[in-house]
C-alpha cells in the first residue's frame, strides 16, 4: 500500500538585512527558500534543522517539483518515522548559493542580470549565518537538534562551534571537519569539466536558456558522474554491476555505454543536469573545500567546540572512502578533549558515504534513540 506524501509547507524568506560573508562582503536581498513538517510547539522547543549535502535540497521528505521523485531523506522524516513530524518541527533550508529558490549564481544581482561568477565566494560559515536567520525569523532561539550527511554534517558542526547557543543537540553523519587533499582533486575534476564546457562561457550562460541554451549540460553531467564516483563502496558497484554488459541483441563494441556501470553513470549524470545549476556546483564544491573548523579556530578542533554545551552523536560508516571513519573519529577525540558529551559510531552497510541516505536499519535505530534522549 503506496504511502500518501507528507505534507509540507514550502516559503520563500526575504532577509531584511544584508548577510555579512566570510570573504569581507555583504549580500543585501538574500532569499531563503525552506521546507517546513509537523507543527511548532507554542514553547518552540521542538524544533529540527536538516541541513543536506551538495547536490540536495529543501524537498527533504516531499515530491520534487522538478523531477517528481519522492524527498531525499523520505524514508526518514514523517510520522513515527526516526525523525518523526508527529512530534518535531522539521525545518530544512535550501542553502545559500544553490539553485533551489535561495539565492545563488542564478539569481538576479541588483543591476537585474544573473549573477553569474559575479556572485562572492561563499562559505560553509556562510550557510550557516543563513540558517540562523532563518531562525531568528521564526523566532527560534534554541534548536532541539541539528541534523546532517555529507555537507549537511560540516553545516551542523559550523553551527555547534559558531553559534553554540544556537542548538541544544548535534548530528553529524558521514561527515568530516575538513576536506583532503583527495577530496578537493576529484572537486577540482568536477569543476575543470564544467568550465571546459564551451557552454558555461566563463560563467554567462544564463541569457541564451531563452534561446534554447541550457548552459554547459555536458560538463555538469561529467562533473556529477565523477563525483557520484566517490559517493559508491567498491564493494556496492561490483555487486551491483560488475562487469556486467548491457543486454543488446548484438554484441558491439565502441563508446557506447557498453558496461552497465557506464549506463548507470550516464543516467545519473544526465538526470542531474535537469535540477541543478552548474554555477552553484562551482561554488559550493568549493565551499566544502575552504571548509577547515580546526583553522577557523586557531588551527585546534577542540577549540572549535570550547563554548560548546549541546550533546553530540557522530556517525560513520565502513564502506565510505570519502569520509573514512577517522576522519570522525577524530571529530570525536576533539569533542572529548573540550569536554562535550558525545556518542561516535560506525555502521556497517554496503553503500559506501550513500549509507546515511539508503536503507541501513541500524541508523533508524541511532537516529530515533539520540533524538528522543
Amino acid at each position: 500500500m503506496a504511502t500518501a506524501p507528507l505534507l509540507a509547507s514550502s516559503t520563500v524568506l526575504d532577509l531584511a538585512q544584508p548577510l555579512p560573508l566570510d570573504g569581507g562582503q555583504q549580500l543585501d536581498g538574500v532569499r531563503i527558500a525552506y521546507e517546513t513538517y509537523g507543527t511548532l510547539a507554542a514553547d518552540r522547543s521542538n524544533a529540527i534543522l536538516i541541513c543536506h549535502a551538495l547536490t540536495g535540497d529543501q524537498h527533504v521528505a516531499s515530491p520534487h517539483p522538478i523531477t517528481g521523485k519522492p524527498g531525499w531523506w523520505v524514508r526518514m522524516v514523517g510520522p513515527g518515522k526516526p525523525i518523526d513530524t508527529d512530534r518535531f518541527f522539521v525545518i530544512c533550508a535550501n542553502v545559500l548559493g544553490s539553485c533551489m529558490g535561495s539565492t545563488g549564481p542564478a539569481s538576479l544581482a541588483p543591476d537585474g542580470k544573473p549573477w553569474g561568477m559575479r556572485f562572492p565566494v561563499i562559505t560553509v560559515r556562510d550557510m550557516v549565518r543563513a540558517h540562523v536567520a532563518l531562525l531568528d525569523a521564526l523566532g527560534i532561539d534554541c534548536l532541539h537538534a541539528v541534523v546532517g550527511g555529507s555537507m549537511g554534517g560540516m553545516q551542523a558542526l559550523s553551527l555547534a562551534a559558531n553559534f553554540p547557543e544556537r542548538a541544544a543537540a548535534v548530528l553529524v553523519l558521514a561527515s568530516t571537519a575538513r576536506h583532503s587533499a583527495q577530496n578537493i582533486a576529484f572537486h577540482e575534476v568536477g569543476r575543470q569539466a564544467i568550465m571546459a564546457d564551451p557552454k558555461w562561457k566563463d560563467g554567462d550562460y544564463y541569457g541564451s536558456a531563452g534561446q534554447g541554451g541550457k548552459g554547459p549540460e555536458k560538463g555538469l553531467a561529467v562533473a556529477r558522474m565523477a563525483a557520484h564516483i566517490t559517493y559508491l563502496s567498491e564493494e556496492g558497484m561490483h555487486d551491483k554491476f560488475g562487469r556486467n554488459l548491457q543486454d543488446r541483441s548484438e554484441k558491439t563494441f565502441g563508446f557506447d555505454a557498453d558496461f552497465q556501470v557506464e549506463s548507470y553513470l550516464r543516467y545519473q549524470g544526465l538526470s542531474f543536469i535537469e535540477r541543478f545549476d552548474a554555477n552553484s556546483y562551482l561554488y559550493i564544491t568549493r565551499a566544502m573545500d575552504y571548509f577547515d573548523l580546526a583553522e577557523e579556530h586557531g588551527g585546534r578542533l577542540a577549540d572549535a567546540f570550547a563554548n560548546s554545551t549541546a550533546r553530540f552523536c557522530l556517525v560513520s560508516f565502513d564502506t565510505d572512502w570519502l569520509y573514512p571513519t577517522p576522519e570522525s573519529r577524530s571529530i570525536a577525540h576533539a569533542l572529548n578533549a573540550a569536554g562535550c558529551p558525545v556518542s561516535f559510531m560506525e555502521l556497517s552497510a554496503p553503500f559506501g558515504h550513500d549509507s546515511f541516505l539508503l536503507e541501513v536499519p541500524a541508523l533508524d535505530g541511532v537516529i530515533k534513540g539520540f533524538l528522543g534522549a
